[in-house]
């Protein structure tokens, strides 16, 4: 690959690391959503299959429990929410001891193009026989992120709001806009529900990483080290650059040893490794989204050759970068949860 990085180091000032995970968090979008209402009686359980976009509750009235295969029960009380980030299999119920049915088994009526309202059936068949007992406003959300990104690797299957109100009071304001748009029942209360639901799992995200909710290592740790991060904000502002170990040493002004020793124990993986998965990243998105050519791609990255291009984005990917063109399309509409 071509020299850029001596050239590039004293004509452009990489973002802070702080201003890294900013710039993360603050381009956070969740796209191609649906959402839905789901209002159930007594007794119901409803189970969520997996998915390739994260999953949203909102328990707006009358309580409910979930279930994880990792964690188990877990009794969420009104106005409050969860987000599974990698939109793993779980099941929420009225009470733990009730069969559940699967999501695409109950009947929907469309309320717009993305929204959609669920109603479960009493037991004798009928929805008006038994008063409504819960209401909760559920969604599947696509982050803009790449799936393989640092920042969603490390994120649990089970982000609880519940946990972090303490630690950020904009979550809680959250909450209750949301359990206020719901017990107004106003026109256009779905639509509004759909962009504060986007807003609250953002929210959620950014007070588990400002509150120290994960490992003292990886992504986020590296991030929020001066020196280390100043080197990662630097790969991620410019994914285009030849950044070998000795450009990023002289970056962090240390030895190579010393450098790669620092950000392997860091970050948890070697900085060349890194380095071409930003890399792969920005190509996929670039093939994938904006219909980039790959042999564009390629040369923009650096390589001499299509070839060698194509061999390092499949040893990182798992897949030929000709395979990803038009696939996020796809890919959203399989996992979209459809309530």
């Amino acid at each position: 690959m071509h020299d850029h990085s001596s050239r590039f180091l004293s004509s452009v000032q990489p973002p802070e690391p702080g201003d890294l995970l900013t710039r993360v968090l603050l381009g956070l979008r969740l796209d191609g959503v649906e959402y839905g209402r789901c209002v159930m009686r007594e007794p119901w359980a409803i189970a969520f299959p997996a998915q390739h976009d994260a999953r949203f509750h909102f328990v707006a009235r009358g309580g409910a429990w979930l279930w994880m295969p990792a964690i188990g029960w877990k009794q969420l009380p009104p106005g409050d929410a969860v987000l599974l980030p990698r939109g793993s299999f779980h099941v929420m119920a009225s009470s733990p001891d009730v069969p559940a049915v699967d999501i695409d088994q109950l009947s929907r009526e469309a309320v717009s193009e993305n929204l959609y309202l669920v109603r479960s059936a009493s037991p004798d068949g009928t929805q008006a026989a038994q008063a409504i007992s819960s209401v909760m406003f559920c969604g599947a959300m696509r982050f803009n992120l790449d799936p393989l990104h640092p920042l969603l690797a490390m994120m649990p299957e089970l982000m609880h709001a519940g946990d972090l109100v303490k630690r950020d009071p904009a979550v809680l304001a959250l909450l209750e806009a949301m359990e206020r748009e719901v017990s107004l029942d106003r026109i256009g209360a779905c639509g509004i529900l759909a962009r504060l639901a986007d807003v609250l799992a953002a929210s959620i995200i950014r007070a588990w990483v400002e509150c120290g909710c994960s490992d003292s290592t990886g992504w986020i740790a590296a991030v929020q080290c001066p020196k280390i991060g100043k080197v990662i904000a630097a790969i991620h502002a410019e994914p285009e650059r030849d950044w070998d170990v000795p450009a990023l040493a002289r970056l962090m002004g240390a030895s190579r040893s010393r450098f790669a020793e620092a950000f392997t124990r860091t970050v948890g993986e070697s900085p060349a490794r890194y380095v071409a998965k930003v890399k792969m990243f920005q190509a996929r998105r670039w093939i994938q989204q904006e219909g980039m050519r790959v042999t564009v791609a390629a040369e923009r990255l650096g390589y001499d050759s299509e070839a060698s291009f194509s061999r390092a984005f499949k040893r990182i990917m798992g897949i030929p970068p000709s395979a990803v063109r038009g696939q996020g399309g796809s890919v959203a509409r399989e996992g979209a949860v459809r309530v």
